[in-house]
């Protein structure tokens, strides 16, 4: 048994994985989120613990995580370089060290041709904090995992293949359902892509943009 804690508890991708957690393992979970009440359906689990804070407050967020023994960021906004920041401060703080994050393709400048193009102009306002978050993540001393998804969506399907920083980035889309599930892989095994960033796609789904677009 593990103790979780997720930050941006309620995010689509974060919810598919705490409902994986508890259904699927004995690990206890803190949720850390804006407005805790959004998750009230868990306030009465004994293996869940609800926090609400703002992911700014660094002070909060090192409290939050004492005694825990991964952490997982499911958080993003323009300002991501700035709460990528706050959750490095309070994990040193706090003296933790494994931490999944969730990133977007792109934010290594690892997406080719007309789809790379594409992409740096659909996400342009958020690419500047996805790389700064990077750079933050590289010259941290955290045992990281940073998880570039391709563009999401809400099928059901597992269905996934992973390419790492030397390699160019493939397809265009994938499940939250597929992150989830890599990202559950890593809370089981911890020991899996240390200080690694990895890229997720669904296989053939290569394009110049993602399907529905």
């Amino acid at each position: 048994m593990k103790k979780v804690m997720i930050i941006g508890a309620n995010g689509s991708t974060a919810k598919l994985l705490i409902e994986r957690l508890l259904n699927e393992t004995t690990d206890e979970l803190v949720l850390f989120l804006r407005q805790a009440d959004r998750l009230s359906q868990y306030q009465d689990n004994p293996r869940v613990t609800l926090v609400d804070g703002n992911v700014l407050d660094t002070e909060a967020l090192r409290l939050a995580m004492q005694n825990v023994d991964i952490v997982y960021s499911n958080v993003g906004g323009t300002d991501l370089g700035q709460q990528t920041q706050s959750i490095l401060t309070a994990m040193h703080e706090a003296k933790q060290t494994r931490l999944i994050f969730i990133s977007a393709l792109g934010a290594r400048h690892e997406v080719p041709g007309k789809f790379g193009n594409w992409n740096e102009q659909a996400i342009a306002a958020f690419l500047p904090g996805f790389r700064e978050a990077a750079k933050l993540l590289n010259d941290s001393d955290l045992i990281y995992t940073e998880l570039r998804p391709a563009w999401l969506t809400d099928q059901t399907e597992v269905d996934y293949e992973t390419t790492g920083l030397d390699e160019p980035f493939k397809g265009t889309e994938v499940s939250r359902a597929s992150v989830a599930d890599y990202a559950f892989k890593l809370i089981e095994n911890p020991k899996l892509a240390e200080r690694s960033s990895v890229g997720l796609n669904k296989p053939d789904t290569d394009g110049d943009k993602p399907s529905w677009m």
